[in-house]
């Protein structure tokens, strides 16, 4: 059955004042049943967001709030009171389980009602926070909050209330860096039953991940969605992804693409994959990490490990596309595609089968692997001094700044 949806999407509204926005939302003042309701893609004031606040907080049905750029060129100064505004007024909805504040500018100087929030709102299932540019210090006060709303929820159940868990959390293209990953850790830890965690393109290098894994995403082992894409793991952190792997016995999707993985690093994967644990895994996301014909070769045996496997993205690595053992994974996955039947026929491409492999760097004579190894070696060492020159206790004036240069960004609407 589908929800009863009020929307205004996409319209490219400027909706200052409070008449501004009335104009629009006299049919979601007269609906007391709307379960979801669209606002992206316009952009509120202050004023109007105050207004459209007390219309939402009697709104008991609502289930999903998409918020999603809602603050484009408007000032700094304006986004705390009328996220606060909104936010306040969500509090009050038992059934708010979903919602989406993506490409909105929060860092130190605006996160703070969504702090607020996200501390106390025991219905939250689904939280879409992408392109917000937290930086690692407003993105640790986030994770805090998730933290204490663990502790809330608890005590709601304590005290009779039917309580949700959290379930997914995406959190991508927010700067997070090494500098917040204690914090993430141990949000996962206080929620142990998250389904969907995306953490995509945050500049997390491979001490942080290494440490998000041990210490946070271990401990949820229902996990079905992981994306880490775009961040940096070299061999260290995909020996912790391939020491925690097999935790997540129901996991469907792993994301690790463009994430310096290493010759060595896909092969640890590859033999984790291989113990059998994560037999419900369907597509396997690899591309642009450095993997060669040996690493490949070792996919190929874990792919008989894993009888859903249908998917696997392996563009950008070092081996030939006329590999053996390529052929032998094309092969499998044809032979799952047909055995599934004419009702997986739509999108086929795109859901079954190895990816284009147009970009793919051939070095699988004994002196490229040579070369390749030590060249191995040497971005881990550059990456590690990296990190402790650029990642280490980031100071809140740089944050500030950043802040300030993503609103004259936001103001200009790129």
């Amino acid at each position: 059955m589908a929800l009863k949806v009020f929307s205004l999407e996409g319209r490219g509204l400027k909706l200052d004042t409070a008449a501004d926005i009335e104009a629009h939302i006299g049919a979601l003042r007269e609906d007391d049943g709307v379960e979801e309701v669209q606002f992206h893609g316009n952009t509120l004031g202050v004023e109007a967001c105050e207004a459209l606040a007390k219309v939402l907080e009697s709104k008991m049905s609502l289930q999903i709030a998409n918020l999603a750029d809602i603050f484009t060129a408007r000032l700094l100064s304006e986004i705390p009171p009328a996220l606060s505004a909104l936010l306040t007024s969500l509090l009050t909805l038992p059934q708010l389980h979903t919602i989406n504040l993506s490409d909105n500018a929060f860092g130190l100087k605006t996160v703070a009602p969504l702090q607020s929030f996200l501390s106390q709102h025991t219905p939250l299932q689904h939280l879409i926070l992408n392109n917000n540019g937290l930086g690692p210090a407003a993105g640790t006060l986030v994770a805090e909050a998730l933290t204490s709303l663990a502790t809330k929820k608890e005590e709601a159940r304590k005290a009779g209330e039917q309580v949700p868990d959290l379930e997914t959390v995406v959190c991508g293209r927010n700067r997070l860096e090494n500098g917040s990953m204690e914090a993430w850790a141990r949000a996962y830890q206080a929620h142990k039953n998250m389904r969907s965690v995306k953490m995509v393109q945050n500049g997390i290098r491979q001490e942080g991940i290494s440490y998000l894994l041990q210490n946070g995403l271990s401990q949820c082992t229902k996990l079905q969605v992981l994306d880490l894409q775009d961040n940096t793991f070299t061999s260290m952190g995909a020996r912790a992804l391939s020491d925690v792997v097999g935790r997540w016995t129901g996991l469907q999707e792993l994301g690790v693409g463009d994430c310096l993985l290493s010759a060595k690093g896909g092969t640890y994967l590859a033999n984790a994959l291989k113990a059998g644990s994560n037999k419900s895994l369907e597509i396997l996301r690899l591309q642009y990490n450095e993997i060669d014909a040996k690493s490949l070769e070792q996919l190929s045996h874990a792919a008989s490990s894993l009888p859903q496997l249908r998917r696997i993205e392996l563009n950008g690595n070092k081996f030939s596309d006329e590999d053996t053992a390529l052929e032998r994974l094309r092969e499998l996955l044809d032979d799952r595609r047909e055995a599934a039947g004419p009702g997986f026929e739509e999108g086929v491409d795109e859901n079954w089968g190895i990816d284009e492999l147009d970009d793919l760097e051939d070095e699988s004579d004994e002196e490229d692997e040579v070369v390749s190894e030590d060249e191995e070696k040497d971005a881990e060492r550059v990456v590690k001094e990296a990190d402790e020159a650029e990642e280490e206790n980031v100071p809140l004036e740089e944050d500030e700044r950043v802040d300030e240069l993503a609103d004259i960004l936001k103001k200009a609407e790129i």
